[in-house]
């Protein structure tokens, strides 16, 4: 540690030739210094088009990484240091918890053993039903055609006649 060799006052009379408004307060002193004023409303011709703000979208493992730093932080104001930086709400911090909570329930919830269950399995015995009930009933439907074809026959021969459908006429 070096000791500044100029008394306080010398350094105070530097400082108010430097910044003249220094000495009315540092709120003051920033309100006027330069680049800190509120830039002046464009007028109509030079007015810029502001682009639509788009929605911040955090990757899972930016979510892990800001997590993980907040959980790192013990002193007072950490948090607030950390989510300034990043851009993100508290509300956000809390949404990311709960769900990280929720990822780690699911992971040591117990397994079913066994095979897997085909998602689509319902839907293909399904199918499977449909078809044999299909089947079936073409083979009803051809045992019944082939007994009115019969009867067609028999009406014939006992002199009767029969529509297409197996009525007499």
């Amino acid at each position: 540690m070096t000791i500044n060799p100029q008394p306080k006052a010398a350094m105070d009379a530097a400082n108010s030739l430097l910044y003249p408004t220094a000495s009315q307060g540092a709120r003051r002193a920033t309100e006027d210094a330069v680049g800190s004023a509120a830039p002046a409303k464009p007028s109509g011709s030079d007015m810029e088009v502001v682009p639509r703000a788009r929605r911040r979208h955090f990757s899972n493992a930016d979510k892990r990484r800001i997590l993980e730093a907040a959980d790192r932080c013990t002193k007072p104001g950490e948090i607030g240091a950390l989510m300034r930086r990043e851009g993100v709400y508290s509300s956000s911090l809390s949404t990311w918890r709960r769900q990280r909570e929720a990822a780690d329930l699911a992971a040591l919830a117990p397994q079913k053993r066994g095979p897997k269950v085909d998602a689509n399995r319902a839907e293909v015995l399904h199918i499977a039903q449909l078809t044999r009930d299909n089947d079936r009933l073409k083979s009803r439907l051809d045992k019944a055609l082939l007994v009115i074809e019969v009867q067609k026959k028999v009406a014939a021969l006992l002199g009767h006649r029969l529509d297409d459908n197996g009525e007499s006429t």
